[in-house]
């Protein structure tokens, strides 16, 4: 009988034991997760200014129209007594050009404009901000991570070894030039919504200002449209910016998604969706983005279309950008995350290759680049680039109607590209 009491008094014990060590395990398990959203409350609170108006975009999208004054680029130390310039001092000259020239299809004079707009505007002295979700910020590898690219996307023709070009994932199709100053860049861009396969994987067109070399120091200003699962929880086109003067290490991030660019205009939301968009074979819809450098103030300012001056980043931004960029690229990239060790069926520009040609290939044209004068000009010895061209190509050419202007993008994986 009493050693019928000293076993189940033993049982007891180890069962008393076992339930503090798991009460144990959890309370260290939920100290984590609790921090965890304490972040991630402290992070949306820093970046989901006081709205004074807001709007509910069709594409489920949330506008906050924040006083100009109050957005997060004044987060910034160095940005504490900052002046804002509300208008460039000098803007490129010859930068409505293009609208003298015709256009080979009439459906392009409709206005590109963006999705929330049909529900609603932003006051005066306001500006558009896409407000931040807790799963936008959820989805990212880590809070640290959010809104920032990976290390090592930068398109680098002169790299001799494609090996080392593909280790991170990245595909390019692209035109450049280099082995100038440059204080600028244009470029009217065809607009898709290419299919993504995997949520980690992206689709974009942009333009890249680029400045020193291709070591950790790089700095640059992108401008373009993306479809971005991961960022934005959705396949829709988007218009978006990015910065960076440490080669995608600290700095830097896509949109307003950190302290540096100052948003000057109440119209156009970074990071929101752009509409309408090409169809293949029917009707096709470009942007125009011009990014440069202001000669008197030395800030990067950018133009969507011809009525929109966005904002600016502030020269003290960057190191080399401070003077000038020594590359331009204008082109697609994507992510290739290799899904089932197979190249992924992620679609860069239309998903179609440049020889099926206007109306089923996506296209840049009347691309052009800022000279030390602030003219705007035809990029000379136009390079084109991408590492696996039976996967997505680019081909380029001139003429009176487009300038500069070349084809690109193409559906990833198929029985050539594997």
């Amino acid at each position: 009988m009493a050693t019928q009491l000293g076993v189940s008094h033993g049982l007891a014990t180890l069962l008393l034991l076992l339930i503090c060590l798991s009460s144990a395990a959890v309370a260290a398990a939920g100290r984590p997760v609790a921090r965890q959203r304490l972040d991630v409350r402290t992070h949306l609170k820093r970046l989901n200014k006081p709205a004074l108006k807001t709007i509910k975009s069709p594409d489920g999208d949330i506008i906050d129209c924040v006083h100009i004054s109050h957005q997060l680029a004044f987060d910034h130390p160095f940005l504490q007594n900052h002046t804002i310039q509300m208008r460039p001092s000098f803007h490129p000259e010859g930068v409505y050009d293009e609208s003298k020239v015709a256009k080979p299809d009439s459906n392009q004079q409709q206005k590109i404009t963006q999705l929330w707009h049909v529900n609603g505007k932003c006051p005066e002295n306001t500006i558009p901000i896409r407000r931040t979700s807790k799963d936008d910020i959820l989805r990212a590898s880590s809070l640290k991570r959010f809104g920032k690219k990976k290390h090592r996307t930068i398109p680098h023709p002169m790299s001799a070894d494609p090996d080392l070009i593909n280790e991170s994932g990245h595909q390019h199709a692209i035109a450049y030039v280099e082995g100038d100053k440059y204080y600028g860049a244009k470029a009217t861009i065809n607009v898709w919504d290419p299919k993504i396969q995997q949520p980690n994987e992206f689709s974009l067109s942009q333009l890249w200002i680029l400045g020193g070399s291709f070591g950790e120091d790089l700095n640059s200003i992108e401008a373009g449209w993306q479809v971005s699962p991961d960022l934005y929880g959705d396949n829709n086109t988007r218009l978006f910016t990015y910065w960076t003067s440490d080669a995608y290490q600290a700095t830097g991030c896509y949109n307003l998604l950190c302290s540096g660019f100052i948003q000057i205009n109440s119209e156009i939301a970074m990071g929101a969706s752009i509409f309408p968009i090409s169809g293949y074979g029917g009707s096709q819809y470009d942007i125009s983005i011009l990014v440069w450098k202001d000669p008197k103030e030395g800030n990067w300012w950018m133009q969507f279309g011809n009525d929109y001056v966005l904002g600016y980043w502030p020269s003290f931004l960057f190191s080399y950008l401070a003077d000038s960029a020594t590359m331009i690229e204008w082109g697609g990239e994507v992510v290739n995350s290799e899904p089932d060790g197979q190249h992924t069926s992620t679609q860069m520009g239309s998903g179609h290759f440049p020889e099926e040609g206007f109306g089923k290939a996506s296209y840049f044209r009347n691309i052009q680049v800022v000279d030390e004068s602030n003219n705007l000009r035809s990029p000379k010895g136009v390079g084109t680039f991408t590492e696996q061209s039976n996967c997505y190509d680019v081909q380029n050419g001139n003429n009176g109607d487009w300038g500069s202007y070349f084809y690109y993008g193409g559906p990833g994986k198929s029985p050539n590209c594997q």
